[in-house]
C-alpha cells in the first residue's frame, strides 16, 4: 500500500492532540471497501471520541484516525462485497471504532456505503450519512410517522433537524420546530409551521403532534408530553444512563441510537439526489489545513450555519 496522509492521534484528550501524518491504509477486509476520499463531514461525534468519551467502543489502540462521514471512489473491495465494485462513486460511514474518514482513503464496511447520486456534490453528498439516516430512523423509523401526521422538531436547524423536517414533508407530514428567533425565516421557508424559540411554551400548542423529536436533548419531557397527542412518541439521540431508563420504564419516551442499515441510507441519498433533502454547507477546507478549522468548530462552535467539510483535492 502507498503512504498517504490523514489526521489522527495517538491518545484521548483534546484537538490539540490532532496530527496530519503518514499513514499506510489497511488493505480491505471480508465485507469491507477501500475509497479514495473525495470529501468527509465533521460532526460532533468526531471530537467526542477523540475525547474519549467513548472509549468503551473505540478501545485503546493508537494512532486513531478521525472522522466518519465520506464521499468518494471505491479503489478495492474485500471478499464477499457484491453490492459495490472498484470505480463507483459512493458515500457512507466509517465505523464508530475504525473512524479514519479525515483521510486520502479509507476503509468502510459495505453495508455503510451507498452509490452517490450522480447530481450530488462531493461535498453535499459527504454531509449526509450519520445526519441524514438518524434524521430518517427517528422520522420513519422509531416515530412511523405518515402523511397527515405531524412532528414538532426541536432544534429543527440543526444537522439532524433539518434533515428531520425535510424528510418529514416529503412522507407528508406536517412539521413545527424551534430554532433560534433570528433563523425563524429560514425555518419557515423550509415549509416549518409553526416555528417558535428555544424558550416556548408548550402550553400554547398543547396536544398538537404526533411525534416530537428532541435532536438538541434540552427539551424538558413535561413540555414535549404536553406537545403530545394521545398515543403519541418522543424521540431523543442524546443518550445518558437515566435517559435509557425512562426509555425502559415510558413507552411514549423512546431514545435511538442510529445504526447502519444499507435501506435507510440509500433512501437518505435518493431524498437528495432527488432534492428532497439539502443540508447546507458552510465551510470547505483542504485535508492539510483541516485541523485548524476542527479545532475552531470544536471550540467555537463556528462556522454556524451548515457543515464543515473537508476536501482531499
Amino acid at each position: 500500500m502507498t503512504t498517504l496522509k490523514r489526521i489522527q492521534y495517538h491518545r484521548y484528550g483534546g484537538p490539540e492532540l490532532m496530527r496530519y501524518e503518514d499513514f499506510e491504509p489497511a488493505r480491505p477486509g471480508p465485507g469491507e471497501v477501500l475509497v479514495r476520499v473525495k470529501a468527509a463531514a465533521a460532526n460532533p461525534m468526531d471530537w467526542k471520541i477523540r475525547n474519549g468519551e467513548l472509549k468503551i467502543m473505540t478501545g485503546r489502540k493508537f494512532p486513531r484516525g478521525l472522522g466518519h462521514d465520506f464521499s468518494g471512489v471505491v479503489a478495492a473491495v474485500g471478499d464477499g462485497v457484491t453490492r459495490l465494485g472498484i470505480g463507483d462513486e459512493v458515500l457512507g460511514g466509517a465505523s464508530i471504532k475504525a473512524a479514519g474518514a479525515f483521510a486520502e482513503m479509507v476503509v468502510a464496511e459495505e453495508k455503510a456505503v451507498v452509490r452517490k447520486p450522480a447530481n450530488l456534490t462531493w461535498e453535499e453528498a459527504a454531509a449526509l450519512p450519520i445526519v441524514g439516516l438518524t434524521a430518517f430512523q427517528a422520522v420513519i423509523g422509531k416515530g412511523r410517522l405518515q402523511a397527515g401526521q405531524s412532528v414538532f422538531v426541536h432544534g429543527c436547524l440543526g444537522g439532524v433537524g433539518r434533515s428531520a423536517a425535510q424528510i418529514a414533508l416529503a412522507h407528508g407530514v406536517s412539521v413545527g420546530g424551534s430554532c433560534r428567533g433570528t433563523a425563524a425565516h429560514e425555518a419557515h421557508d423550509l415549509g416549518i409551521a409553526p416555528v417558535v424559540g428555544f424558550d416556548f411554551d408548550a402550553t400554547k400548542l398543547a396536544g398538537r403532534f404526533d411525534v416530537v423529536f428532541d435532536t438538541a436533548g434540552t427539551l424538558p419531557v413535561r413540555a414535549a408530553r404536553t406537545l403530545l397527542r394521545p398515543g403519541g412518541r418522543i424521540i431523543d439521540i442524546n443518550p445518558t444512563p437515566g435517559k435509557f431508563v425512562r426509555s425502559t420504564l415510558q413507552g411514549s419516551y423512546q431514545v435511538l441510537i442510529a445504526k447502519t442499515r444499507v435501506e435507510d441510507l440509500d433512501a437518505v441519498a435518493q431524498a437528495a439526489g432527488q432534492g428532497a433533502l439539502r443540508l447546507p454547507v458552510a465551510r470547505v477546507v483542504p485535508l492539510g489545513q483541516a485541523i485548524e478549522a476542527l479545532t475552531e468548530l470544536e471550540r467555537d462552535r463556528t462556522p454556524k450555519g451548515g457543515k464543515l467539510i473537508i476536501t482531499t483535492g
